[in-house]
């Protein structure tokens, strides 16, 4: 079956509204601090940011920092757990692939590989910007760029099978309430706070198949849908190794197409990653990663959900709403999966570049 193309018109209607709402909220919000000198202006900001986002004790962050914990750059596939220290700022580009040309059926496992009716190539570019708005909360955009190339089965000349355009943006928080205590069994913890804006589809960017950019460093939401997620994150520091997991649970408006409501699943995705630090001067080591991400039977909004997990193709049955995907991923920088139900088997190739900035001059710190 040949894939249908929905057009898309591009508008920067959207992306400009969300910006002059921002600026009249914040000249809404806090009008006196406009007339108060710079400093004053920051000292009020800051307190009002740590009475929205209480913030660790000081003496806990001092005492972790002092602690074992090499600098080194995993994990890979999941926003770091520790947070960049007031002031400091990190860009770090990511390179995510994805090739896969069979896929699960509709029971959760690892056998019943079927020819997919889509063969996918894809190449994903994500780079998050961060930084330490305070030592306990940080703030961070995250733009990408996908291209893809699909070959199906039925051909159909008149469909589109390669595409190239701006991904979707990201927004987020990380608040880190709870430092680890080095002393003792207890965990870093964090809060994250994501909003995902459909910028591939303000701009016109042809939907990936399957409705997901390939898995990367982010929670995995619907490409060009609003969706906002919410997440905990934990991680614990036992010489040699590193310890982390994550749980994120995502929402997705409702969408519209050809006059029908389309209301897809709600997402749960989760990491684990166990890291054994070999050098702790150089910053050489090995990771194992685990990637989960399903797709529920169920919205938060009470909708019934009428999205399929893959889009019907002629000679394949129907797939259910639920869907699921694990992955996993040595020091290789290619994450494989091996179980799922639904979707494409595939692997994901990847790599990344870090660069730092340290605060008014100062050396980079550790987190």
């Amino acid at each position: 079956m040949g894939k249908v193309a929905i057009k898309s018109r591009r508008t920067w209607s959207y992306p400009v509204a969300i910006l002059m709402l921002g600026v009249f909220t914040v000249g809404i919000v806090f009008p006196p601090l406009a007339r108060a000198d710079l400093d004053d202006v920051c000292l009020r900001c800051y307190n009002f940011i740590n009475r929205i986002f209480p913030p660790a004790p000081a003496e806990d962050i001092a005492k972790y920092r002092k602690s074992w914990n090499p600098f080194v750059a995993g994990p890979m596939l999941n926003p770091a757990i520790d947070i960049q220290p007031q002031g400091q700022t990190v860009i770090h580009p990511y390179f995510f692939g994805e090739v896969g040309h069979q896929r699960f059926g509709n029971t959760f496992g690892t056998g019943k590989l079927t020819d997919s009716p889509v063969h996918l190539s894809a190449n994903f570019i994500i780079v998050p910007f961060e930084y330490g708005v305070t030592d306990s909360l940080e703030a961070s955009i995250a733009v990408s760029w996908i291209d893809w190339f699909a070959t199906q089965q039925n051909f159909n000349p008149n469909s589109t099978h390669n595409a190239n355009g701006l991904g979707d943006t990201s927004i987020f928080l990380k608040h880190r309430p709870i430092v680890q205590d080095p002393d003792s069994w207890r965990p870093t913890v964090t809060f994250y706070h994501n909003v995902v804006l459909p910028t591939s589809q303000w701009m016109g960017t042809t939907p990936i198949p399957g409705g997901f950019a390939p898995i990367g460093r982010l929670p995995s939401t619907r490409f060009g849908n609003l969706s906002l997620t919410e997440g905990i994150m934990m991680r614990k520091n036992l010489k040699p190794f590193r310890l982390m997991g994550a749980v994120y649970y995502s929402y997705a408006t409702p969408g519209n197409t050809a006059g029908q409501n389309k209301y897809p699943s709600d997402l749960v995705n989760w990491r684990l990653m166990l890291e054994h630090v070999l050098d702790d001067s150089r910053g050489f080591g090995y990771m194992i990663e685990l990637v989960g991400l399903h797709g529920l039977a169920w919205r938060l909004d009470g909708h019934d959900v009428n999205v399929p997990a893959m889009a019907s193709a002629q000679g394949f049955p129907q797939s259910s709403p639920t869907f699921s995907i694990i992955g996993i991923q040595p020091s290789g920088g290619v994450l494989f999966t091996p179980i799922g139900q639904s979707q494409l088997n595939a692997i994901y190739p990847n790599f990344t570049i870090y660069y730092y900035w340290g605060s008014k001059g100062r050396p980079v710190m550790m987190r």
